[in-house]
């Protein structure tokens, strides 16, 4: 027989909570969860608010529960009286419509004057010049997605991941993100197809360079650390691309601390979250 259909009570987290507990809960302030609204809202907007529809204020919500929590998704739709269908539903179209958005809000700097900015604020970190961005991976950790293909994504830790390229400024912003690749594809294959690389060689960021780890080949916009330095010269080198590097690292584990999901081990199917960015 047919379930009865069941209208579950809702109760308004931005009413129910102050400022200080609700960025806890959601890690973002209410001020930023409305003006998500108005970039978003649109996309999220049913035809009827007919059969309780959920409003994109409570889709956004509840999406970003799941991101703060890294938990299942029925346990995030059962805290806004929604089934599990529907919180899956709610968190794909959710994330969707952000990435949508990304391009206005993840770029590399597009004037000069904002890469003069971005040099000036890497070179106080340690004086190393004429640096646009630190590059790295982390690997984001998912379910086997199973079928023939699912061996791809096993990494060398022995775990199924999404090998997940970002470039970050000194103020640890994400200038750059590549999530398309399995976790057993190597850093510099991400990078040598990315539309980055094809920026950075046109010289379209002006004379500035990248810096990344022992991973990536060494290039002239790509600089990586000595492998065993025998100068002083040389061993200053490595302190200051290590130490100017090393944002990237602090962004990484700020990202996966903020938001657990990804620090944790996504619960979604493979196709609700290969993204290229």
């Amino acid at each position: 027989m047919r379930r009865a259909k069941i209208f579950r009570p809702r109760h308004p987290p931005l009413e129910t909570w102050d400022d200080v507990d609700f960025c806890h809960r959601y890690r973002l302030s209410k001020e930023t969860v409305l003006w998500m609204v108005t970039e978003i809202g649109n996309d999220l907007k049913t035809p009827t608010l007919r059969n309780n529809a959920i409003t994109p204020l409570e889709q956004i919500l509840l999406t970003l529960r799941f991101y703060a929590t890294g938990t299942m998704q029925q346990c995030s739709g059962d805290l806004f009286g929604m089934s599990k269908s529907a919180a899956c539903k709610v968190i794909h179209c959710v994330s969707r419509a952000i990435c949508i958005k990304l391009k206005y809000f993840i770029s590399m700097p597009r004037t000069a004057e904002e890469v003069k900015d971005v040099v000036a604020n890497f070179y106080k970190i340690a004086k190393f010049p004429s640096v646009v961005g630190a590059i790295d991976c982390s690997h984001i950790r998912i379910l086997s997605p199973g079928g023939d293909n699912a061996e791809l994504f096993r990494n060398r830790k022995d775990t199924f991941s999404i090998n997940t390229q970002a470039v970050v400024d000194a103020e640890l912003r994400i200038r750059d993100l590549v999530a398309r690749w399995p976790g057993s594809v190597h850093d510099s294959t991400i990078f040598n197809n990315s539309r980055l690389k094809v920026l950075i060689e046109s010289q379209q960021l002006g004379n500035c360079c990248l810096l990344g780890d022992r991973g990536y080949a060494l290039k002239k916009y790509l600089l990586t650390p000595l492998a065993d330095p025998q100068t002083a010269a040389e061993r200053l080198y490595n302190e200051s691309q290590i130490r100017t590097r090393n944002v990237v690292e602090r962004a990484f584990g700020v990202w996966k601390r903020r938001f657990p999901c990804i620090g944790s081990q996504l619960r979604v199917a493979l196709k609700m979250y290969s993204l290229s960015l």
